[in-house]
């Protein structure tokens, strides 16, 4: 039997894993000091209380995940006798692939007869659950591990994600993103447009003043590089601004196409940290990033 698991940077809340079948990993976020496991801490993610944190000024800060703890998710499966796929958001983004890495070698020694995969995405929060989501598709088929690691090494550059934010504090702070202007200012209601390059990494690629400017430019993102877009889900993420990821879907409905299959989605808190409140992305299947 084969076990598959996603985690919470992927934008996956238990239900949401649950619909596949997936096992889901909390990956944390800091707020004063208190390290907080999304969905082990609390069962349901207050976006508008974390995110209202956020907007009063509060910069939280992110950490890897331990070895120990990683084992803590995995080794009950291999003691039940059962292989383990781990798809997960991009390990060009963080350290925690590093203890991922230990902690697989530390249960080989002792499992030695089970079998670990694993998949990069090479995406984050919203790209990464599309495409996990496709991959989730096949494993309720009955697709095989191989399988589905090659589905998501196959298809991952053809998923494509483009986003703005509101406030550029949370990205200086983070300097998760490259290519950002230092001087570009949310007084001058400048908002810089983001996308997750082929290397798993997010970069600066323009900006557009005010937000219909910004979402228009998403909508023209669409336009110039969809590939069978309605034979696919389109993924709309926000950060706590659902009215205007409401009016976002509207535009691609009315500019696109009308029968596109769009899903929203609460940006997650740990990468909500990094980008900060009211912004709004986009992922869809793509001729390319």
């Amino acid at each position: 039997m084969l076990r598959v698991f996603v985690d919470s940077d992927m934008d996956f809340t238990p239900e949401k894993a649950a619909e596949y079948g997936f096992g889901l990993i909390s990956m944390p976020y800091s707020i004063d000091g208190n390290v907080i496991f999304p969905y082990v801490d609390y069962e349901v993610f207050d976006q508008k209380a974390f995110y209202d944190k956020l907007r009063d000024g509060v910069i939280p800060t992110t950490s890897a995940i331990s070895a120990e703890k990683y084992i803590e998710y995995f080794e009950p499966v291999f003691e039940s006798g059962n292989d383990i796929l781990y798809i997960h958001f991009s390990a060009a983004m963080s350290a925690t692939f590093t203890a991922l890495d230990e902690a697989i070698r530390r249960l080989r020694i002792k499992y030695p007869d089970r079998r670990f995969y694993k998949a990069d995405t090479l995406a984050i929060t919203t790209l990464s659950y599309n495409i996990a989501c496709e991959a989730g598709d096949l494993y309720k088929k009955g697709a095989t591990a191989e399988q589905l690691v090659s589905f998501v090494e196959k298809e991952r550059q053809h998923f494509a994600m483009y986003f703005f934010a509101d406030d550029l504090k949370f990205f200086r702070h983070s300097g998760r993103v490259s290519g950002l202007a230092a001087t570009m200012g949310t007084m001058l209601g400048i908002r810089p447009i983001i996308y997750i390059g082929e290397e798993g990494k997010m970069i600066s690629i323009g900006k557009e003043r005010g937000r219909v400017n910004a979402m228009e430019k998403l909508v023209s993102y669409v336009r110039d590089l969809g590939k069978n877009i309605r034979e696919h889900r389109i993924v709309i993420g926000h950060s706590d601004c659902e009215e205007l990821a409401l009016e976002f879907k509207q535009m691609l409905l009315d500019n696109i196409d009308s029968g596109l299959n769009i899903e929203l989605m609460v940006v997650n808190p740990t990468a909500g940290s990094h980008c900060g409140p009211n912004g709004v992305g986009i992922s869809f299947y793509a001729k390319h990033r």
